[in-house]
């Protein structure tokens, strides 16, 4: 009898606990719902943010971590991004359209000011409007995840997984040092800050298209440096 009402005592510690931080999960989720296609819902991310927490709450040991939110924070965002490499949507629009897609891009913009649509690009690519809609979501989708996730996407990632941790973060600052400094700040911005790219348009006064090709041209300088 006392070990059950021990027990209930616990348990009602712990569900207080991941209560307090919901609000936190769910300013997450939504952070993170910014900068993903409309076809992400936030109340999917929201309730596997909160599932993780729940299960983070029930296992926390505070004689271990000081504060329950920085043990958590890292572990529940990395559930969200679990759940959206989970939708595995590269499988159904294929790597190399995504590939395709981005190499007309940069080349559109080199001649005018802003993205082309769908269907210019199903025109230009002679591939069906669907399919190019269903590439550039799964494209917008990898800009969230971290650069080593990024950096696998299309014929190249084979290569680039047998790269080491150390020796991509040293391409990266290598590259990176020979970009203009407001450059490297939108690189900042995005994966260090999370700010969205409409954010960054506002902070440093340029376009989201312009924003958008810089992040592609970093990440194909780098697939270029590692020999990829």
């Amino acid at each position: 009898m006392i070990r059950n009402a021990y027990a209930a005592d616990i348990k009602h510690k712990e569900d207080e606990l991941a209560i307090q931080y919901l609000p936190a999960v769910k300013a997450m989720a939504f952070r993170l719902k910014e900068r993903l296609p409309s076809s992400i819902d936030f109340s999917d991310l929201s309730a596997i943010g909160t599932e993780e927490l729940i299960k983070l709450a029930r296992r926390y040991d505070e004689s271990l971590n000081d504060s329950f939110w920085g043990y958590a924070k890292k572990r529940v965002y990395g559930a969200m991004l679990d759940y959206l490499r989970s939708l595995d949507i590269l499988s159904r629009a294929s790597r190399k359209l995504v590939k395709a897609i981005d190499y007309a891009v940069e080349e559109h913009l080199l001649t005018h000011d802003e993205e082309p649509t769908d269907q210019e690009l199903s025109i230009k690519l002679n591939e069906s409007e669907d399919k190019v809609h269903d590439a550039r979501i799964a494209s917008t989708i990898y800009t969230v995840m971290p650069l080593h996730d990024q950096l696998q996407v299309g014929d190249e990632g084979a290569a680039l997984a047998q790269v080491e941790k150390d020796e991509l973060v040293g391409v990266i600052k290598k590259i990176l040092s020979h970009y203009k400094e407001r450059e490297q700040m939108i690189i900042q911005l995005y994966y260090f800050e999370e700010l969205t790219l409409k954010e960054i348009s506002d902070v440093l006064d340029i376009t989201e298209s312009r924003i958008s090709q810089i992040h592609k041209s970093v990440i194909k300088k780098i697939k270029e440096s590692i020999g990829a």
